[in-house]
């Protein structure tokens, strides 16, 4: 285990480069409303969240209506605290829908349908695919230094990456936000670099290695399964802590009026939006 643990660390110090620009938080920046009290958390699950191996997580980690939170130790959470069914986590799952509609509701900048992200280089925007997302390589999301500027990925039903894919951002700063909207299950491969926030309808998985920096994975319904993974909600090039993580603030969100921007057109009900489920 301390070898695995090692190998983490120094992976959590090669990969920070990635995002550091997403997450150094700045001073008086004004609260950012599309996560709410969701932004706190790094891990949230519905039914349950289960972990295997040396796992590290960097804020909080909740689980509601469900109550099986599991593999902790040896799994490990710095940064937060652990909120299974509680008024916390409850709140959290219901802001987390809220965002959830919100995202599934914006209006399209480029339909992706049918498309490999590996290889793309993007900017903001809203991206949607009708159905299945695939990341197999690397994709880079450049803000172009575009103050409050946000990527928002419409997935109609799953997210997967292949092993050792890559979600690499550039060009942004502490009001850069990316956010995958997931219809039913999202998985990500061994050994992916992932960045970003991931909502799915259903359930997420990590495996093996599989890492989130900057970012967090919420399932509204199901489960997020882990295998020696890092996820964290506020990741620094400066100081990654003992486990690959920095203290401070959480990694930051598009400003509200970023995403009025994105979502004009926003009055129709999109295909995969979700009914209020409490």
């Amino acid at each position: 285990m301390k070898r695995a643990l090692q190998e983490h660390i120094l992976r959590a110090a090669f990969l920070a480069p990635f995002a550091a620009l997403l997450c150094s938080p700045v001073p008086g920046l004004a609260d950012n409303v599309i996560l709410g009290s969701a932004q706190g958390f790094a891990i949230l699950g519905a039914s349950t969240v289960t972990n295997t191996g040396a796992t590290g997580i960097y804020g909080n980690l909740g689980v509601d209506p469900g109550t099986a939170i599991t593999g902790f130790p040896p799994g490990v959470v710095t940064g937060g605290a652990i909120d299974a069914t509680d008024a916390v986590a409850q709140q959290a799952q219901s802001d987390a829908l809220g965002a959830y509609n919100t995202l599934a509701g914006m209006a399209i900048d480029r339909i992706l349908t049918g498309e490999d992200l590996g290889g793309m280089t993007l900017t903001p925007g809203v991206y949607d695919f009708a159905a299945s997302a695939q990341l197999t390589g690397t994709l880079t999301l450049d803000f172009t230094n575009n103050p409050g500027g946000a990527f928002v990925f419409q997935v109609g039903t799953t997210l997967t990456t292949g092993s050792n894919s890559v979600v690499n951002a550039i060009g942004g700063n502490a009001l850069s936000g990316i956010y995958w909207q997931v219809g039913s299950s999202a998985t990500l491969g061994t050994d992916t670099t992932f960045t970003g926030n991931i909502l799915a309808a259903d359930s997420i998985s990590l495996s093996t290695n599989a890492d989130i920096l900057c970012g967090r994975a919420i399932a509204l319904t199901g489960a997020v399964t882990m295998d020696t993974n890092e996820v964290s909600n506020n990741n620094s090039a400066d100081d990654f802590g003992s486990y690959g993580f920095s203290g401070g603030e959480g990694a930051p969100e598009p400003g509200t009026l970023t995403l009025l921007s994105l979502g004009l057109g926003i009055g129709f009900v999109s295909r995969r939006k979700l009914p209020f489920i409490r």
